[in-house]
């Protein structure tokens, strides 16, 4: 696995951030589209981190996720992004380089909303003095239903370690996870956790052709 960093790869000097976010954008649903809320899953699960972190699973909720952008002091993003590049690799975008190359590369279905969350934030003269983005090149998006494929699931150890090593730089205080979460606590519910959600979907043979029946609406009469 290669790292792709941006142009612009110095990490800006300061104070260490008084409000970090760390944000999962992406589809759980939709195959390689779950990786940067798959990661989130993964950090919260492992590591506890200081008051003034917070870790989100930001889904596909466009431009409902202008409130976190506009509070971070710094930013770090987990999402798959079509950089045309070999499927599980990895690049690294920083700072003023992030809403740039997001608006010029085609990513996935929530890559308007999010680049349009950035331009309004930079507009309101609310934005994060640091910012990373890591992201991965998807292998497969068109799989309702499906999980990471294993080269991007592979991926996952390499970015987290990169997340964590940013997050330490800018005092989030990582430290292993002592106390395992309860299931309220998860940032996702317990039906779509990535063990739950790859060992109960069905074969292939007997999978709905337009979808996963385990998210259809049921009948209740």
């Amino acid at each position: 696995m290669s790292l792709h960093p941006s142009d612009s790869a110095c990490h800006p000097t300061g104070d260490k951030p008084a409000n970090i976010i760390v944000l999962g954008i992406g589809n759980l649903l939709w195959a390689d589209e779950g990786f940067g809320v798959r990661c989130i899953e993964a950090l919260q699960q492992r590591y506890e981190f200081a008051p003034h972190v917070d870790l989100i699973d930001g889904g596909t909720q466009g431009l409902y996720l202008i409130q976190f952008v506009q509070a971070a002091d710094a930013l770090l993003i987990f999402d798959a992004i079509d950089y045309g590049l070999a499927p599980g690799e990895l690049k690294l975008v920083r700072d003023d380089e992030v809403p740039r190359f997001m608006g010029a590369k085609k990513m996935s279905l929530h890559q308007t909303g999010f680049q349009e969350v950035l331009s309004l934030a930079q507009l309101t003269g609310k934005f994060p003095e640091k910012m990373l983005l890591i992201g991965c090149q998807p292998e497969e998006l068109e799989d309702y239903g499906g999980s990471l494929r294993p080269v991007v699931k592979a991926a996952m150890a390499t970015a987290l370690d990169l997340g964590i090593n940013e997050l330490t730089r800018w005092g989030a205080e990582p430290r292993t996870r002592k106390v395992p979460l309860s299931q309220r606590e998860s940032v996702t519910v317990d039906e779509l956790a990535l063990a739950a959600y790859e060992t109960q979907r069905p074969a292939a043979e007997a999978a709905c052709r337009e979808g996963d029946e385990r998210f259809f609406p049921q009948d209740a009469t």
